[in-house]
């Protein structure tokens, strides 16, 4: 890390103004629940700026447990759809690049969460939506404070609370293709001691049928969390102390392909998967520790530090590729990626000397060479740890009312990949293993970073207005080391000697960012919100590649009042530097890990929501919830032909970012009854920038219904039916091919509050 540039910087925070959204008044104590960042919804009402807060209460409406679902009634998001169940979902804000959430701030009780968030931001761990007890959503100059991607914004995912006295909860629910899901909590508060154990259990036979196989497409996935608190119970005007810790573990095995269909195939049958993926299957753990030591020395000052450390492994072994002369050893594979493959059957068009009727025969199960399929052993281990350091202070200077944050973090990660390239044939429909390959000849490497960003923001309130600025400091170094393949490699680290070292490159970062936000407030409900900040991605070890960086603006107007709600904000991105990143995931021919610059974009875009409910004399309501988003992504300028972009000309539309989405519910509810029906609509998305034939996902509206029944005051039963219109539309085309959304899916359950 860059020593030398700290001090100075530091200083400069302390003397400057700065902030990105703190929801607290002058009138409160600073004092907030150190997992949260913007509070409850009525709290994302006071945010100079774009904000949500979705809640327990939005939670039960459906019942999901696919972040993807969730997040369609917020405006601003996108959703890139790839499984079908949100294991690892492909999430945007406000038009930044959906593959893998990578470029945008995840977090889990205020903590970084991807695996190496730095290093290797892809989201191959995602947290449980199903446990989870509320979501919250920055945007614009509000996400400031929650780096290191802050041009579209962050996501905190916040997990069941202790309770304040002896309570619980156990739901069982059961559903079509032998989908169940159990959740159970229970926990206590004492006076200076509270505890809370919590399971979530998740299985499926999956919605997809694998040709010629009894394999099933679907997944298990196990996740267990305690949480303890202990704290002190102070005199009149004595300092309070809160020690907390987390414990929570995860596992998956899910049967998850990177294969799709070809466009005849998916309009055959939607939920076809080919016999070439039976062996495809990702195993994932993942443990998180979090410990938190909080001070409260008065209603004004209140310091948090937090420690964190995160462990994730994961092996993803999926058809990666074909060979038509096929390979007596994995090491001397050259064969086509089946994106392309996909691609030439989808356009008639030979490759390698096949054409497309051979390359579908081979995908419909013909007899191949011996090891003419390559199938990867993704293996991967990550972690990322961290201690972090707030202090909030809260002060009245002249006619203006302060609230201060000064926040630090430091943080470590890596990723460490040890993956295998082995050979099979398909022999009778079957396949067979031809050679299983060095260990590392898929990749034999360590991707490490460490960052120290620091922050400071101040909430100003004078009259009716509220202004926000901040400044945010990030110092990256990153590095790679690249090891040779060679016959005695084990899975030991001792294997990996410094003459086995085929390259190293490094990368080092450095920026500022400031932004500031305001809010004026009408008095008849009415508020007038802006913003303007700078936003950063993190780049990545690649040489020559510039970080991803963006000047970003917002102004709009929201209403709040009564029962009823609505926000309607623009805004508009203007990237300097849009930053391509390759991977597997995103179906470009180019080399893992390398990064491509794609030069100036533009963002603008729209978003709208509105939340009301009458109250109907019979003692039912009526609840209503619409979101609206447009948003127009485009190259500002022309790029040569790269392996990741493309031929690109200016004007061609960023991928996977829909122009238009509508999300709309409404329901009828009463103290023992509760009817919801939602539609959502998403407009067709280019899957590149040439957005020709085949480069394009189709328009889809979905509709969803469900009803609960509240049998006793502990008691109640529920029951829902996904996608009610059997929308069967291609809602994605990467990683290779089309692919869609689980088709129509019915779920009765019960749960139990005690």
């Amino acid at each position: 890390m860059n020593q030398r540039h700290y001090m100075s910087v530091l200083l400069a925070l302390v003397a400057g103004s700065a902030a990105a959204e703190d929801v607290t008044t002058a009138s409160q104590s600073i004092k907030l629940d150190p997992v949260v960042i913007i509070g409850s919804s009525e709290d994302a009402q006071e945010v100079t700026g774009s904000a949500h807060v979705l809640d327990e209460t939005d939670f039960e409406k459906f019942k999901n447990t696919d972040i993807q679902k969730v997040l369609r009634q917020v405006p601003g998001v996108s959703i890139q759809v790839e499984d079908g169940y949100g294991l690892r979902p492909n999430i945007s804000i406000r038009g930044v690049v959906t593959e893998r959430s990578g470029r945008i701030t995840l977090l889990e009780d205020n903590v970084l969460i991807s695996p190496a968030p730095y290093s290797a931001p892809s989201a191959y761990y995602f947290p449980t939506t199903g446990r989870m007890n509320g979501i919250e959503i920055l945007k614009g100059p509000a996400a400031i404070t929650q780096g290191p991607y802050t041009i579209g914004g962050a996501i905190n995912m916040i997990s069941t609370p202790i309770p304040n006295d002896t309570a619980g909860r156990l739901s069982f629910e059961y559903g079509e293709d032998a989908t169940w899901r159990l959740h159970g909590h229970y926990g206590d508060s004492f006076e200076n001691f509270g505890y809370l154990v919590e399971t979530h259990n998740w299985q499926s036979d999956g919605f997809q049928t694998i040709d010629r196989s009894d394999t099933d497409t679907g997944l298990d996935k196990d996740d267990y969390m305690v949480k303890l608190r202990f704290n002190n119970s102070p005199q009149a005007g004595g300092i309070y102390q809160q020690f907390d810790l987390k414990l929570q573990s995860a596992d998956e095995s899910s049967n998850q392909s990177y294969l799709g269909l070809t466009d005849d195939d998916f309009k055959a049958n939607p939920y076809r998967r080919y016999g070439l993926t039976e062996l495809d299957n990702i195993k994932t753990d993942h443990e998180q520790v979090i410990a938190r030591y909080s001070l409260e020395f008065n209603e004004n000052l209140a310091l948090r530090a937090t420690a964190y450390n995160n462990e994730h492994a994961r092996n993803w072994f999926k058809t990666q590729g074909f060979d038509a002369n096929g390979s007596a050893n994995a090491q001397d594979f050259s064969g086509t990626g089946w994106g392309s493959i996909i691609n030439a059957v989808n356009r008639g068009t030979d490759i390698n000397g096949l054409t497309a009727a051979d390359l579908q025969a081979i995908l419909d199960g013909a007899d191949t060479a011996d090891g003419a399929i390559q199938i990867r052993a993704n293996n991967r281990e990550y972690h990322s740890r961290g201690i972090q350091l707030n202090l909030d202070w809260g002060t009245t200077i002249g006619d203006a009312n302060h609230q201060f944050e000064f926040g630090l973090r430091w943080h470590e990660d890596e990723e460490d990949r040890l993956q295998r390239n082995s050979t099979y044939s398909q022999t009778d429909g079957q396949l067979l293993l031809s050679d299983l390959g060095l260990l590392g000849n898929a990749g034999n490497r360590i991707q490490q970073a460490e960052a120290l960003a620091l922050h400071i923001y101040d909430r100003i309130e004078i009259g009716q207005w509220v202004f926000t600025p901040g400044l945010r400091y990030e110092n990256i170094d990153q590095k790679r080391i690249r090891y040779e393949t060679r016959s005695d490699r084990t899975d030991n680290p001792a294997s990996r000697t410094a003459d086995s070292i085929r390259d190293i490159r490094e990368n080092s970062t450095e920026v500022l960012l400031p932004g500031v936000g305001a809010l004026y407030k009408f008095g008849n409900g009415f508020s007038l919100v802006a913003g303007i900040h700078k936003g950063f991605t993190a780049p990545t070890n690649a040489p020559g590649v510039r970080e991803e960086k963006a000047i970003n603006y917002e102004a709009g107007l929201r209403f709040n009042k009564g029962l009823f709600r609505a926000e309607m904000i623009g805004f508009h991105s203007n990237y300097d530097n849009l930053l391509g990143v390759c991977t597997v995931s995103s179906g470009s021919n180019c080399e893992i890990g390398d990064a491509f610059n794609g030069d100036a974009a533009s963002i603008t875009g729209l978003e709208a929501n509105i939340n009301h409910q009458w109250d109907l004399a019979s003692g039912w309501s009526v609840p209503v919830l619409a979101s609206y988003t447009y948003i127009d992504g485009t190259f500002d300028s022309d790029i040569a032909d790269t392996d990741f972009f493309g031929d690109v000309s200016k004007g061609d539309p960023l991928p996977q970012i829909p122009e238009n989405q509508l999300y709309a519910e409404i329901g009828l509810v009463n103290n023992k009854w509760a009817f919801y029906l939602s539609g959502n609509y998403i407009d067709e998305t280019c899957t590149q920038a040439s957005c020709g034939e085949f480069e394009s996902t189709d328009s889809a509206f979905f509709v969803d219904l469900s009803t609960r029944f509240q049998a006793t005051n502990r008691l109640s039963v529920f029951a829902k039916i996904e996608n009610l219109n059997e929308e069967d539309a291609i809602l994605g085309r990467l990683p290779y091919g089309a692919r869609p959304y689980r088709g129509r899916t019915a779920v009765v359950g019960m749960q139990m509050d005690f």
